[in-house]
């Protein structure tokens, strides 16, 4: 099998119990609750107007400006699915546009990751299927290949193989993976939990503050009374 220019089946996905359990928590504590460490870069922006991308990935691996994979990826697509894109990072030719994006619908998917650009940005904004992307260009794709689908892929770092969950919100895209969905769920649903108690003590005014000269005094800080 040519590596670099392959189709493979997916041969799980996160169920959609989990995705919707998780779509109902902020990315930010997602993140914390899996080490601070995975993410998708702050360059990933959401290109939608509001909302929450939420399901299971259906990986692309592209050449910089060629969406040939995408295409196949868009056609294989089932409702539900999250489509993300590894191109490279490159942002002079749009990987997606008006067009794709009525057929992503059609198909019902998700959204879309694209690490590189897309055009019809209004279309998007109006559509407001949750996308993310590096950048916005008017330059159009090309369709030659090659690519890879369903292959592990990476984004700044975060490994994301075919099935794993994508959330994403306002503060960007995290991956989790197929095999940690349980834990990290139930970590992050006690974070949770345990956040809407702090927010309650401060809007109480009966929030305990001295952790912080405490975290202050050990790391050698002197605190000079007025």
């Amino acid at each position: 099998m040519p590596v670099g220019n392959r189709i493979l089946p997916r041969t799980r996905k996160v169920a959609d119990h989990i995705v919707a359990e998780f779509r109902q928590l902020p990315v930010a504590n997602i993140s914390d609750c899996m080490g601070r460490v995975f993410a998708g870069g702050s360059r990933l922006r959401p290109m939608h107007r509001d909302g929450v991308l939420a399901g299971p990935a259906l990986t692309v691996r592209s050449r910089p400006g060629d969406n040939l994979m995408l295409h196949k990826a868009l056609d294989l697509a089932e409702p539900g699915d999250v489509i993300v894109v590894d191109a490279g990072g490159d942002v002079t030719n749009a990987l997606i546009g008006e067009l794709m994006l009525a057929h992503a619908i059609n198909r019902g998917v998700a959204g879309f990751v694209l690490y590189g650009a897309l055009r019809d940005l209004d279309a998007f904004r109006r559509v407001n299927l949750p996308t993310y992307a590096l950048g916005v260009t008017h330059r159009g794709p090309y369709k030659h290949g090659p690519g890879e689908i369903n292959t592990a892929i990476a984004i700044e770092g975060m490994v994301i193989e075919a099935g794993d969950l994508i959330v994403g919100d306002a503060d960007g895209i995290v991956a989790v993976s197929y095999n940690d969905t349980a834990d990290v769920l139930q970590a992050t649903k006690d974070k949770q939990a345990a956040e809407h108690r702090q927010m309650a003590q401060i809007e109480n005014r009966a929030n305990d503050r001295s952790w912080v000269d405490k975290a202050l005094l050990a790391t050698g800080c002197e605190i000079v009374p007025a």
